[in-house]
């Protein structure tokens, strides 16, 4: 009786045996190196870390699945979650239909598997959880604490935005602005800490500094609880959690095989309650638990990774043969990584730089014609001018001379016949002298007339070589002390902004988007400081992200003194001027076109003023 009893718990002792060996080490590798994968392709742009720059090409108006901060200087796509802030933010009363559709789309294909696999935060939360410190276990607390990230939606994703969107017309991304981990390490650490946004640390006050605090505490707090912030405050998780129940890939129980042991939840590092609920990021680990081989990744009806040994375990031929095809995915994704990193690095700055300098060979062209154009226009002018001039001075000698003509014929006929030889030899002295004091007068004339066309052509000579002259005498470039390079565009309601059409002036540029608070804080003085000053051009440049939006969040404002521009891929005024992705920023002109003034900082209308004294 003894050894029965003894036999059935050795039976039930392997029922519950954890499974080991290389199935486990397999699972575990390609987890890490899937999530290694999607932190390098959402940051294929790895010159971005060499010269500071966000990437702002067309893919930024895609969302990766993942949590990666738009503004990191590798991103190539956004961030859903900021994404989402922003359409609730200019959606008004119309809902977002986009933004939920990408949310949904994502949330039915994977779900919560975006947590365990495709998400760069979650890969740095578990690397800091391997740190040698105690660790704390999950219990009916941490349980009750991951219903957290749900208020953070709520209030911080949904609440917040549409409330500043609606009541007073800012940009507002609650959670981005207030609590993002990702958006302080991977935006503001990865821009501020290349020197080309050196000017950029006006921005580091009591916000970031709180922020700062905040990313510290979580990134401790991971080093003692597994996934501090995916557990507790990510509302991207929270989202992704309410699909769970239906999406495609899952983690999945077979209920003919599962022995209702419970292990795998016990042993689970999330705080499910059971597997695949909202809490489950399909991480694989409860494979690890389960003796009976109850346990898949699958996709729909395609298992993805299934039970390699032990009870039930597949066959040779089918764990053969799925590994064959995950070879054949991995050649396909390692491709694609490659031509990514090739692209954002290599041809696609290429091609705008060959863009760039069509751009500018054309700019150069039509400043030519149109300089052409004004000198002709101007020496037809003044060769008008000196026409008139001369006929003017010429017309009191015509006059002189009829008179003259008549008062010596009176003479002539009312003298003696006696002195009419004497006469008639006064009469040719008379006429001679008249007609050559005409001469005189035609010949001065024509002179004044060739040196005032002469002048004219100098003068608006002058004007057409002054770009050239005065890169010739400084530095052309976008530092103080350059000749900010010559461009063109076309203004929001008409018209075209030339700016060597403004030499002589003080120029200000300033370089915004709707998405940046401050910048809309500051537009208002603009307009103020055009009215006071009309003789100011200021021209307001928005960047070329998002710039769809612009007109319409114009439209209302009144602001009819300023003029207003839209970047774009085509135009690529900001990379141009070197513009910064860290807004707003304005540059200031003299009236000789060189650059007093550009920093990446807000300005009151007081030191708006100072710097236009300053151009002065």
């Amino acid at each position: 009786m003894k050894e029965e009893l003894g036999t059935d718990m050795e039976k039930d002792a392997k029922r519950t045996e954890p499974i080991t060996g290389s199935g486990k080490k397999h699972r575990s590798y390609t987890r890490r190196l899937v999530q290694l994968y999607a932190a390098l392709l959402y940051n294929a742009n790895l010159k971005g870390f060499i010269d500071g720059h966000i990437y702002s090409g067309s893919l930024k108006s895609v969302c990766v699945p993942g949590f990666n901060c738009y503004s990191c200087p590798g991103a190539i796509a956004s961030c859903p979650l900021g994404s989402l802030q922003n359409a609730l933010n200019a959606s008004g009363h119309t809902a977002p239909w986009y933004m939920l559709g990408i949310l949904a789309l994502f949330g039915v294909v994977l779900g919560r598997t975006v947590c365990g696999w495709l998400c760069p935060l979650g890969l740095i939360q578990e690397l800091l959880h391997k740190l040698p410190v105690p660790k704390i276990k999950k219990s009916v607390w941490t349980r009750r604490l991951s219903y957290l990230k749900y208020v953070l939606l709520v209030v911080f994703v949904i609440a917040i935005p549409i409330w500043f969107g609606i009541n007073k017309g800012l940009p507002y991304p609650g959670f981005c602005k207030f609590i993002c981990p990702a958006g302080t390490l991977e935006g503001a650490v990865g821009l501020l800490q290349n020197e080309a946004n050196a000017t950029s640390f006006y921005q580091l006050k009591i916000l970031f500094t709180r922020k700062w605090v905040i990313m510290l505490v979580i990134g401790l707090a991971c080093a003692f609880c597994y996934r501090t912030f995916c557990r507790f405050l990510c509302p991207l998780g929270a989202i992704y959690g309410f699909f769970n129940r239906f999406a495609l890939t899952l983690v999945k129980v077979d209920p003919d095989r599962c022995n209702g042991c419970g292990l795998c939840v016990r042993r689970c590092q999330m705080d499910v309650k059971h597997v695949g609920d909202h809490e489950c990021i399909s991480c694989g680990k409860c494979m690890e638990s389960c003796a009976q081989g109850a346990i898949s990744i699958k996709a729909g009806s395609i298992t993805l990774a299934g039970p390699v040994s032990g009870k039930n375990a597949d066959p040779e031929p089918v764990i053969q043969r799925r590994r064959k095809i995950g070879r054949i995915i991995w050649g396909a994704a390692i491709a694609v990584l490659l031509f990514a990193l090739v692209w954002f690095n290599w041809i696609e700055p290429s091609r705008e730089k060959a863009g760039q300098v069509k751009q500018e060979e054309n700019q150069t062209a039509a400043s030519g014609t149109r300089q052409t154009e004004n000198a002709a226009s101007a020496i037809e002018t003044d060769s008008e001018s000196e026409m008139k001039d001369s006929s003017a001075q010429a017309f009191p000698v015509k006059q002189e001379e009829n008179q003259a003509a008549a008062s010596g014929t009176r003479q002539t006929e009312n003298a003696a016949s006696a002195i009419e030889t004497d006469s008639e030899g006064a009469s040719q002295d008379s006429s001679a002298k008249a007609d050559s004091k005409s001469e005189e007068q035609e010949s001065s004339a024509l002179d004044d007339s060739q040196a005032g066309e002469e002048a004219a052509i100098h003068t608006t000579g002058a004007a057409a070589d002054r770009l050239t002259d005065q890169a010739a005498s400084g530095k052309t470039g976008t530092k103080v002390g350059d000749i900010l390079p010559d461009f063109q565009t076309d203004l929001l309601g008409g018209g075209e902004f030339h700016l060597a059409d403004y030499r002589g002036q003080v120029v200000i540029l300033n370089f915004w988007a709707i998405t940046c608070a401050p910048c809309i804080e500051e537009l208002p003085y603009y307009e103020e400081l055009k009215e006071e000053q009309p003789e100011v051009e200021i021209l307001a440049i928005h960047h070329r992200v998002g710039a769809k939006k612009a007109e319409d969040f114009l439209a209302d404002k009144g602001w009819d003194h300023l003029d207003f521009a839209l970047d774009s891929k085509e135009k690529g005024i900001y990379t141009l001027l070197e513009a910064s992705d860290a807004l707003p920023q304005t540059i200031v002109l003299d009236k000789d076109g060189r650059v007093i003034y550009n920093a990446q900082t807000p300005l009151t209308l007081e030191q708006l003023k100072e710097l236009v004294k300053q151009g002065l």
